[in-house]
């Protein structure tokens, strides 16, 4: 009986769940310091919290361009990744909100190469 029980519970399909990856290549700007940068991740991250994203900074070892690094933005799903993108894009057309002040610290101190999104299982 407990064969049949657990081939009925594996033949179950279960929700796939999957993490979000928002990933971004970036250089910094000249006269940006890394310290700088990272001051701005801080402030990134205390906004992000209430919007279910957070992001660190992976900083190349070993790799073909060492001048770059990546922005590795996480989110519960695709779904919180789209409404946390989209207050930050509609927030951009005031100047006063958080996310266009931490918008324009980012210009001033790094330039994004490319872009990428992915779902982690």
């Amino acid at each position: 009986m407990q064969k049949l029980i657990a081939l009925v519970l594996m033949a179950l399909p279960l929700p796939a769940l999957a993490d979000h990856y928002d990933v971004i290549e970036f250089k910094l700007n000249e006269g940006c310091s890394f310290e700088t940068y990272m001051g701005v991740v801080k402030d990134f991250n205390e906004w992000g919290k209430g919007h279910g994203y957070q992001a660190e900074v992976a900083v190349k070892l070993q790799h073909t361009d060492l001048n770059s690094m990546i922005w590795l933005g996480r989110s519960a799903n695709a779904a919180t990744f789209g409404k946390a993108w989209d207050t930050w894009r509609n927030a951009q057309s005031d100047p006063a909100s958080a996310p266009a002040k931490l918008q324009a610290r980012f210009a001033k101190c790094s330039t994004n190469v490319g872009r990428r999104s992915y779902d982690v299982y």
